[in-house]
């Protein structure tokens, strides 16, 4: 398996080439006809030109951050790793362009790639599993049993970011994404994540429509609306999105943000739109009375409206509690990240050009919905 090429398309409409150098580094350029009526679909790194893009350097295996964003994380790289032994093939063996044309047309967001790769395996169509029996599954690979599963959670969890498990089903006509607890994760997690939403909605910020999937052993299991899709009467629309970390071809697996850059950034590409400033300060707050710690560059997407010409934040997700092997805020706030205080809050607020007592209102609307929310956590 060795892909040299690979074109990319939006929508059936050509982007360009990517194509792998000799130092491993994959470099791309845009195809004339999207020169003449597309955007620039990273616009930092790759903004509308006629040449050839070379990454500066591996940050992503030698790909931009925008097509690095197409390939699935932990939990969905862990399944295809599995899925190629089985297939014999040695996963170490592969480039970050065979993945990419392994992905196809299945990955998150809008960009597809051809031509696609596809793998054997002994998956039918009129093959299903229940949730608990997906949920089982999914710990048995974590554990690093073999399953009769596998070829199920690849096709509908192979392609999916974040490092929980997870499969995107349809439901009610939409596509959902569903996470399962991990081997390490309280059974109820699910239940927890479903409150967060819940609170974060009731503190102003925008969270994808979500629900708790019923299952007879735990509270349920959390499911989201896909928003990198929309089903609409003249089929399903996709959405090109791109993760902070992405855009700024930032290494999003170490701390490389503080709430002040990523304020900077929305209003770059948001140009300067006050509610998706005040969005992102609204976050801010919850992420921190929350204790939502891994609050990493790829955890804050911003969603490309073709019509409007204009990025903005996409609903908020991977809202939970959480913490970080080092004990700190991966973004960090006015660059505290052990124990931001409020005072830390009202000077992002002031950098940024936020009305001081319209940030007061915020932080002391968000603390107090936090506590409620999570005193009432704690007596169930």
């Amino acid at each position: 398996m060795k892909t040299g090429k690979l074109d990319v398309f939006y929508n059936e409409k050509h982007v360009g080439t990517l194509a792998e150098m000799k130092d491993k580094r994959i470099a791309f350029e845009y195809s004339d006809t999207w020169l003449n009526d597309g955007f620039s679909i990273s616009p930092f790194s790759l903004p509308l030109e006629k040449k050839v893009f070379v990454p500066k350097g591996y940050t992503f295996g030698g790909l931009f951050g925008v097509f690095s964003d197409s390939l699935p994380d932990a939990w969905g790289r862990l399944l295809l790793d599995r899925l190629l032994k089985n297939n014999d093939i040695n996963p170490d063996n592969i480039s970050e362009l065979d993945r990419l044309a392994i992905i196809g047309d299945s990955g998150m967001g809008a960009l597809c790639y051809r031509p696609s790769i596809k793998l054997k395996n002994e998956f039918h169509e009129e093959y299903d599993l229940d949730l608990d029996t997906i949920s089982d599954s999914c710990k048995d690979i974590l554990k690093s049993k073999t399953s009769d599963n596998l070829d199920y959670l690849y096709k509908y969890g192979g392609s999916s970011g974040g490092a929980r498990p997870k499969v995107s089903i349809n439901y009610e006509g939409d596509e959902w994404l569903i996470k399962f607890p991990s081997h390490i994760d309280d059974e109820d997690i699910g239940y927890m994540e479903y409150e967060y939403n819940e609170c974060a909605e009731k503190c102003g910020i925008r969270v994808a429509k979500h629900r708790l999937f019923d299952s007879l052993k735990c509270k349920g299991y959390f499911g989201s609306k896909r928003f990198d899709r929309l089903s609409t009467s003249k089929g399903d629309k996709r959405y090109h999105m791109l993760t902070a970390s992405a855009i700024l071809e930032a290494d999003y697996r170490a701390p490389c943000l503080d709430y002040n850059d990523l304020i900077k950034l929305t209003r770059i590409l948001s140009i300067d739109n006050k509610k998706e400033v005040e969005n992102i300060f609204r976050l801010m707050c919850f992420n921190v009375f929350a204790h939502n710690r891994d609050d990493h560059a790829k955890n804050f997407t911003y969603i490309y409206y073709e019509d409007k010409d204009i990025w903005l934040m996409s609903p908020a997700y991977d809202l939970t509690y959480s913490s970080t092997y080092y004990g700190e805020h991966t973004t960090s706030v006015n660059g505290n990240g052990i124990n931001p205080s409020i005072e830390d809050m009202i000077k992002v607020a002031e950098k940024n050009g936020l009305n001081k007592r319209k940030a007061d209102v915020i932080i002391d609307e968000v603390s107090h919905k936090v506590k409620e929310m999570l005193d009432n956590y704690t007596k169930i």
